[in-house]
């Protein structure tokens, strides 16, 4: 059985990146009647704040994308927080430690700094130089005994040519001299993310794993760490990065863009999941799709190799296509309003539905149907017009009403049509004039035609 997984850090909001990769792992596992698990990696503890944690769960579930396990819901892999799986991770890297394929380090951070610092000078990669490899056994214990600091290091097998095959990328090969020994437990004694994070994927069953390129580096360490401990490493795949307008990295710092900026905005989480489906993933589907229909849509061979430029006006066409599908009932929740009573609500959200992409769009169609249109957008309207226009508004056929109107006044075009959306609406654009019409009551038609006779006189 298929099973992804996502596994944020919660030290904040979810940003463009690590929203798609949600959306793609969840798609993934469904794609193939899987399990989609949850793991909060929480281990930064200077970063991580329960809040964050309960913020993050709270939005993936706004977005529809539900877990089968997680640290909310439990399951047969947990627990699913990082934070309280260190007494396995101590198991693990104790058995690394105690069968050779790990050795202290002693290195300070300042002598680190200056070898990466002398790699560079020197044109070479910055990799550890093995500085502590060759310690004898007994000379690094006496050290650790004295109390000593030390991180531990993998001992990177020489000689070697990693192959692996990318989800995105296709086949990858790697040297292993081209990886150099890395930390996997920190001088405080907790484990390092590259260890943990694969570590936690075995013993966690995950199969196939969606994540940033940024991450592409990583897998070879990772999969070596998991051949010397006998597990099975996933599948990976690395999604390209999402770029800004500018061709930079999308990033926290682009706040219209994160998750908590879109919502505040008042987008939905259909339009969002429909465009980023298609952000760095081709699909012939041009309609919004609902979750089924995005799941079914959904292909891993179809994931994109080159960067994807975020395209806030994209977004726009997707949350048009949501707000316009919403029923009565969501609409209202999704605006949150008590402008509009709630007997004349769905009357309200049938006529204006087609005319608004947003909240403040909604908005100002509230004020422009309960408030008397400003004495300005009347200036060009013909007196005889509006008040033939009075006379008649009692007429409930609209089509018999601008019969009558054109026999009484000659006029026709641009020039009848016009001034009475103004003396109904205050505007100059919005829904057929004939649902207009019949939105309004003859006695509020009446109201608006006598306040256009009256600033127009």
């Amino acid at each position: 059985m298929i099973r992804t997984r996502f596994a944020p850090s919660p030290t904040g909001s979810l940003h463009p990146g690590n929203l798609r990769t949600a959306l793609f792992n969840a798609l993934y596992a469904s794609r193939a009647g899987g399990r989609f698990v949850l793991r909060i990696e929480d281990t930064d503890a200077a970063r991580s704040r329960e809040e964050h944690d309960q913020a993050l769960m709270e939005d993936l579930r706004w977005l529809g994308l539900d877990w089968d396990e997680g640290p909310d819901v439990g399951g047969p892999a947990g627990p699913y927080r990082q934070s309280e799986r260190a007494s396995l991770h101590g198991e693990y890297l104790e058995q690394l430690y105690r069968e050779g394929a790990a050795y202290p380090c002693f290195c300070s951070p300042e002598t680190l700094a200056a070898q990466r610092t002398l790699a560079q000078v020197d044109g070479r990669p910055p990799r550890y130089p093995g500085t502590c490899a060759a310690i004898p056994t007994e000379e690094a214990r006496r050290r650790l005994d004295a109390g000593e600091p030390a991180a531990l290091r993998f001992r990177v097998p020489a000689g070697r040519e990693l192959v692996f095959d990318d989800v995105v990328h296709g086949e990858q090969r790697v040297k292993t001299g081209d990886v150099g020994d890395f930390v996997i437990r920190r001088t405080d004694g907790s484990a390092a993310f590259f260890f943990a994070n694969a570590l936690d994927d075995a013993l966690m069953k995950i199969t196939h794993v969606l994540r940033g390129e940024d991450h592409l580096a990583n897998t070879p360490r990772q999969l070596v760490l998991l051949e010397a401990l006998g597990l099975p490493a996933p599948r990976y795949g690395h999604l390209p990065l999402v770029l800004n307008a500018s061709g930079s990295p999308l990033s926290k710092r682009d706040g219209s863009a994160s998750l908590a900026g879109l919502r505040e905005a008042g987008m939905l989480p259909e339009a969002i999941c429909n465009y980023f489906l298609r952000l760095g993933h081709a699909t012939t589907k041009a309609e919004l799709l609902d979750a089924a229909g995005r799941v079914a849509a959904f292909d891993p061979a179809r994931l994109g190799r080159a960067p994807a430029h975020y395209d806030p006006e994209q977004l726009e066409h997707w949350q048009k296509l949501a707000v316009h599908a919403l029923d009565t009932e969501r609409a209202r929740d999704w605006l949150g309003t008590t402008a509009v009573p709630a007997g004349r609500w769905p009357d309200f959200w049938r006529l204006v539905h087609d005319n608004v992409t947003g909240r403040a769009e909604v908005a100002d169609w509230v004020d422009s149907l309960r408030t008397l249109p400003p004495a300005a957008l009347l200036t060009d309207a013909s007196p005889e017009l509006l008040e033939a226009a009075l006379a008649l508004c009692g007429e409930p056929d609209y089509p018999a009403f601008v019969a009558a109107l054109r026999e009484r006044t000659g006029l026709g075009g641009r020039k009848l049509f016009r001034p009475l959306r103004a003396a109904l609406t205050g505007r100059h654009d919005g829904p057929e004039l004939a649902r207009l019409w019949n939105y309004f009551t003859p006695e509020e038609r009446r109201e608006r035609f006598e306040h256009a006779c009256r600033v127009t006189s």
